[in-house]
């Protein structure tokens, strides 16, 4: 028999196995701790798809599905049995039984749903990349203090109980002081149809928006603040967006981020993050349920498990309802997606990647927006 490892899955295949091995089991009782909240889901992609098996899973379907194409949600509905079907998404809005939005749709749209799902008071939880930029999310942050509504990134790393664990222990002082984060994740999309999501200007595609926004957080959950210093190179697609990159973060603390991102190179996703003590390693890190600690001292190593990768979506949906019962903790979630943003924000506009919706700022800056 081979000793070789096998490589990564690709990421949908891998979050269906992941659910496969957890869809026989009983659901686990102390995943949800807050009063529980009715939730509906606009889009009814891939993700929308995942979160109403979890929570179908749990024993609590979902209370409604809005789609752009009706039919489409009529299906989702009843594949999931979704209790009700709005044929708009002011009817969504309006309706009082439903207190949690979920937004899944492509990333440029997001800012829209935001901004009418929140002025209706609805608490939302919103896919990554949570906006297009930095100033998109300030203005969905403003709304949700204006109308007393959480607001909550679904980035999974931001909400996996691992992360969650070994963050706790760093501020024990048990790792010593954190140094270096070193984080690459490469995918392989075809070039064929340059008009799908991953490389269409469009649709706000590009590698930082796409698979960034993982590398980024998953560091600055260890960092003790965001890095302010960036230095880095990428190379465009020939739609405009950006295809390959390489930078370098350091904050005030002098601690370092180094990353790779690659949407037409396959690499395992691996994250380590080094500290005085020790040094982290995870592989697979979006929702990681284990990671590997390497105590300097002596080279011993301690597996670390915390969750498990196939509730991801549940782990979510539990922190925004703790948010909305008032955690303290699940609230300042938003503060490290806002870090990311920025820093993703600062390097798309250094590489001159500007999506249509972004037109004058780029006009601006003198640069062509993204595949015009």
């Amino acid at each position: 028999m081979s000793d070789q490892v096998a490589a990564p899955l690709d990421a949908a295949v891998a979050s269906d196995a992941a659910f496969a091995r957890i869809s026989s089991q009983p659901f686990p009782q102390d995943i949800f701790s807050a009063p529980q909240l009715r939730w509906a889901v606009i889009g009814c992609g891939v993700i929308a798809n995942q979160m109403a098996q979890v929570m179908a899973l749990a024993g609590r379907p979902l209370a409604g599905v809005a789609n752009r194409t009706i039919e489409k949600a009529r299906a989702f509905a009843e594949r999931y049995g979704v209790e009700r079907v709005y044929e708009s998404y002011d009817e969504l809005y309006a309706d009082p039984s439903i207190d949690v939005v979920y937004i899944t749709t492509p990333h440029n749209t997001h800012i829209t749903y935001l901004r009418q799902a929140l002025a209706a008071g609805k608490h939302v939880l919103c896919e990554k990349s949570i906006t297009l930029n930095s100033a998109e999310l300030d203005e969905a942050r403003a709304l949700a203090h204006e109308h007393g509504v959480v607001l909550m990134d679904a980035t999974t790393i931001l909400h996996m109980p691992l992360y969650q664990e070994l963050v706790r222990r760093m501020n024990t002082g048990e790792f010593g002081q954190m140094n270096l984060a070193q984080v690459n994740f490469g995918s392989f999309k075809e070039y064929g149809d340059l008009t799908n999501r991953f490389y269409n200007p469009k649709l706000a595609g590009g590698a930082m928006l796409d698979i960034g926004v993982y590398a980024l957080s998953i560091a600055r959950l260890f960092m003790a603040s965001q890095p302010k210093e960036l230095v880095s190179l990428a190379n465009r697609s020939t739609t405009g967006v950006d295809q390959t990159s390489g930078f370098v973060t350091r904050n005030a603390e002098g601690q370092l981020g180094v990353f790779s991102l690659s949407l037409h190179s396959k690499q395992p996703k691996r994250a380590m993050i080094s500290f005085d003590n020790c040094y982290i390693e995870a592989t697979d890190y979006p929702r990681a349920d284990h990671a590997t600690i390497v105590w300097t001292n002596d080279g011993h190593r301690e597996e670390v498990r915390a969750g498990e990768e196939g509730y991801a979506l549940a782990y979510e949906i539990a922190d925004l309802e703790a948010a909305v019962a008032g955690d303290a903790d699940k609230l300042k979630l938003l503060d490290y997606a806002a870090d990311v943003m920025e820093i993703m924000t600062r390097l798309r506009y250094e590489w001159g990647v500007y999506y249509p919706e972004e037109a004058e700022l780029a006009a601006a800056a003198g640069v062509e927006v993204a595949g015009a």
